[in-house]
């Protein structure tokens, strides 16, 4: 760090030589957009399912902005709580508060406006239901997970992970301002889905969490340990995706998807967990392989929430 960059860290200024697209890509970095377009896959599938063909174009851009700006509220303030973590590992250092361009404090207050600003928006464009399970997400991912759980158990993600699992609420209850059944199966997808995404990307930046002390499974636990719990998370939600079908009377479509994505996730899977057992290596057991996939699994699963219903017209 430099002597310019540690004076702003205390001061709070902008470091001397930050343009404003640097502070403009900083505050957007803050709200970690590639996590909210994962939250937002899982949002407009759901909407179309709720509605049994194609929601209202006006209340789906709302959900989205709104979903938007509440997970980026969540985001924003996570990075705040962690700033002392992230500057330490190498997965995180290049974030907006570690490079100290945005002060800890312009951090908080931007967090504090998202959450607020969006709140608004989704109760006033879309329901007060939708903008209460949106609030709670935030407010569990924020309280729950980042101060309670993430730096005191193994579990911090199993559990902590409920958070991203409101999407699929919210998407469902932006069209019919109620729940059922057939979005708590959804939620509870994400749920099982959640510990194999998240593991296999902690296994790549083990050391980096063994550095901070962050006591993710597989920095206490061998990769062996830890795939064998992908295995068992993999089945559990494969089996709950395909439960959909009965629950919300879907089309065939869904199901034949579910079968189809769910069978390959498993291979990929058991071969992770395979190559484990020969050897401790990360070359060896390749798990950003299954965390690729992990998103793709999850992302087409839910297209595939959206068709059913438009091709069992």
């Amino acid at each position: 760090m430099t002597a310019v960059d540690s004076h702003a860290s205390v001061t709070g200024q902008t470091p001397v030589g930050a343009t404003l697209r640097d502070v403009i890509a900083a505050y957007v970095g803050l709200t970690k957009p590639r996590v909210i377009e994962l939250l937002l896959l899982t949002t407009v599938p759901v909407m179309f399912f709720a509605a049994q063909g194609v929601p209202s174009l006006g209340l789906v851009v709302a959900t989205v902005l709104g979903g938007t700006l509440s997970a980026g509220s969540a985001n924003a303030l996570n990075c705040v709580y962690d700033r002392d973590i992230d500057e330490q590992m190498r997965r995180t250092r290049r974030r907006a508060l570690p490079r100290h361009i945005v002060s800890p404090r312009a951090a908080f207050v931007f967090g504090i406006v998202l959450a607020i600003v969006s709140t608004l928006v989704l109760g006033l464009w879309v329901n007060w239901l939708s903008a209460g399970l949106a609030l709670a997400a935030s407010a569990f991912y924020l309280f729950v997970y980042t101060m309670v759980l993430k730096r005191r158990t193994t579990q911090n993600i199993v559990w902590g992970g409920l958070a991203g699992c409101f999407p699929a609420l919210i998407g469902w209850t932006a069209v019919t301002n109620g729940l059922a059944w057939a979005p708590v199966v959804l939620f509870l997808v994400v749920f099982f889905w959640t510990p194999p995404h998240t593991w296999a990307l902690a296994m790549r930046y083990r050391d980096d969490y063994a550095a901070v002390d962050v006591p993710m499974l597989p920095v206490l636990r061998s990769g062996e340990a830890v795939a064998r719990q992908i295995v068992a998370y993999s089945w559990v939600m494969v089996a709950v995706s395909l439960a959909l079908w009965p629950i919300a009377g879907t089309g065939v479509f869904y199901p034949i998807a579910a079968v189809v994505l769910g069978a390959t996730f498993l291979v990929e899977a058991h071969l992770m967990w395979a190559r484990s057992r020969t050897s401790d290596d990360l070359s060896v057991i390749k798990p950003m392989r299954l965390f690729h996939w992990s998103n793709l699994y999850l992302s087409l699963l839910f297209v595939a929430v959206a068709l059913d219903p438009l091709l069992s017209r």
